[in-house]
């Protein structure tokens, strides 16, 4: 009845980190991918990451930084990039016959973080 419940035990042996990419924080798992906003890095290309917020590994060891954790770099892979889904903004004037639809699609670079 309760087995649904036991993430307790899974979530010790997680590892995450919160790094920060174009002034924007994340928090990441190490193997899985994620999406973050557009880099101007090919796919198939790998990237250092220096600015680690909060690194927690799989023995429930935590090292928080002031701001950033010093000697810490992890490096990361591009799988590829994608559109998201699209955004639209209308506007309008009441009783004035003024109606504006505009859209975008933003676009994302999914990662994946290899090793520390």
């Amino acid at each position: 009845m309760y087995s649904q419940f036991k993430t307790w035990e899974a979530a010790g042996e997680i590892m995450y980190s919160i790094i920060e990419l174009n002034n924007k924080q994340y928090k990441i798992e190490f193997g899985k991918p994620f999406l973050v906003d557009n880099l101007s890095v090919e796919p198939n290309k790998e990237f250092q990451i220096d600015k680690v917020l909060l690194f927690r590994d799989d023995k429930d060891e935590v090292k928080v930084g002031t701001p950033y954790i010093k000697d810490m770099k992890l490096t990361a892979k591009v799988l590829g990039n994608s559109k998201g889904k699209k955004v639209r903004v209308f506007k309008y004037k009441k009783r004035k016959d003024y109606r504006r639809t505009r859209g975008a699609r933003p676009e994302y670079t999914k990662i994946l973080i290899e090793k520390v």
